[in-house]
């Protein structure tokens, strides 16, 4: 019994030096504090006997420990790495959707393990507007030293705070503004790549026994008639009775509104549908409804069998060359607009290495081989996209819209009538070729 109660009392000793351990580390959580305000007042002498633990760690308040990261609505920006070249990219849509984004988000990757010392970092579904000036801006602000935004879209919020921050290199891709110092444009000429897939879709509608292909567009911007006239440039080649009907579907990255869109063109008697957006949904309802869908932007995007063929781009070694250029103090932002000799664009199935599609297999021997001849030339710098564009050329209304033994030149390629001030355009790029159903889309100009 005498054991059993000096036990008891030891343990009940034990129990109250306990209590009093755990209400003594109240002074080393500044913020537990506040929320029991009762504790501290029962036990003050215990808070006054550890003032020395809170000084002895002052190291808690130091950014380097605990970096306090920024947000811009409900994006984080990425941290920089001391020492390195920080590169930056916006993308518009998932790195991984299976088209455009994921070609940039490759495209970086392929600099951070090709260029030395450089640190890449991204920030996805950043949509275009007010929202992705305030990215650009923080971006900049952190400092990174190259900042690339991938969207049409991006271009004015770009340029705007580009002015801002003049040790900062901005490159721009697609559009058409450029400041000649440190706000650059970029882009490539796709439309090299639409022309041989319109051949080839031409020449599958035409075997097919239905002379019938379809455009999904996504916004009424220069660029996106730009590539349906290429589409139907190459049609014609090889299905001089082709049509092709055009769908606005106002969005760049909306799987559902895709497949909506394609299938509606399907129902309406295309053969074969182009998509000018960033996900594979066309080759996805052309694989349900047994006919042909190209896809785009990727050269991983064309998987099905009903997949036709794939214009694709090839970021990594022009993006590389960028960088290098930059950090080398060799390359000046401007307007820099590459064609298909740099190696930097594809078409699928045809590219060294890939094989004919299932929809290529089965076609005429002659057009494969105008298809590879003309690929060839582009490859070699024989073909740009200035042949491709090159008199005579027609509307959908019988009018010349460039005269034979004319070309268009850059400034058409990239501007509705008129054009910039000083970059006025001659032809311009608002029409429609001949063999395309649609109506032109309204410009809000």
């Amino acid at each position: 019994m005498r054991t059993n109660t000096l036990w008891n009392l030891f343990g009940l000793l034990v129990a109250m030096a306990m209590v009093v351990s755990a209400c003594g580390q109240v002074s080393t959580q500044p913020a537990v504090v506040e929320t029991q305000p009762a504790v501290v007042e029962t036990q003050p002498a215990v808070v006054e006997t550890q003032p020395a633990v809170v000084e002895t760690q002052p190291a808690v308040e130091q950014p380097t420990e605990a970096p306090t990261s920024e947000t811009v609505g409900s994006f984080q920006i990425p941290e920089i790495e001391d020492g390195k070249f920080n590169v930056a990219m916006v993308l518009i849509g998932p790195h991984d959707d299976g088209g455009w984004s994921q070609a940039h988000y490759e495209g970086l990757d392929y600099v951070e393990k090709n260029v030395s010392n450089v640190h890449t970092s991204y920030i996805e579904n950043v949509p275009e507007g007010a929202d992705s000036e305030q990215i650009f801006r923080s971006l900049a602000r952190k400092g990174f030293n190259l900042i690339f935004g991938t969207s049409f879209g991006f271009m004015d919020p770009m340029e705007i705070v580009a002015s801002e921050f003049p040790d900062t290199i901005f490159i721009h891709i697609s559009g058409f503004k450029s400041n000649g110092e440190n706000f650059g444009n970029l882009f490539g000429a796709m439309e090299d790549m639409k022309y041989l897939a319109g051949m080839i879709a031409g020449a599958r509608a035409k075997l097919d026994g239905n002379p019938k292909l379809g455009y999904m567009a996504t916004f009424p911007i220069p660029e996106e008639l730009r590539l349906g006239n290429a589409i139907a440039l190459g049609m014609k080649k090889t299905c001089p009775e082709c049509t092709m009907d055009v769908r606005w579907i106002n969005t760049w990255h909306d799987p559902i509104i895709e497949k909506e869109a394609a299938a509606s063109l399907f129902d309406a008697g295309a053969q074969v549908v182009f998509t000018g957006a960033d996900t594979p949904a066309v080759a996805d309802v052309a694989q349900e409804k047994g006919k042909w869908g190209v896809t785009y932007d990727w050269a991983g995007s064309c998987k099905v069998e009903r997949c036709l063929t794939a214009p694709y781009w090839n970021w990594g070694p022009y993006y590389a060359q960028i960088t290098q250029g930059v950090i080398d103090g060799t390359y000046t932002p401007g307007w820099d607009y590459f064609d298909a000799d740099t190696g930097s664009l594809g078409l699928f199935g045809l590219m060294e290495g890939e094989e004919l599609t299932a929809g290529m297999k089965d076609l005429p021997p002659e057009v494969i081989q105008l298809v590879r001849e003309t690929l060839d030339k582009m490859l070699k710098g024989e073909f740009t996209r200035f042949d491709v564009f090159a008199g005579e050329i027609k509307d959908n209304k019988g009018n010349v819209i460039v005269p034979a033994g004319e070309k268009m030149q850059q400034a058409d390629l990239d501007q509705f009538p008129p054009g910039a001030p000083g970059l006025e355009c001659s032809y311009c790029m608002y029409w429609w070729a001949d063999g395309i159903t649609s109506e032109l889309p309204e410009t809000g100009g």
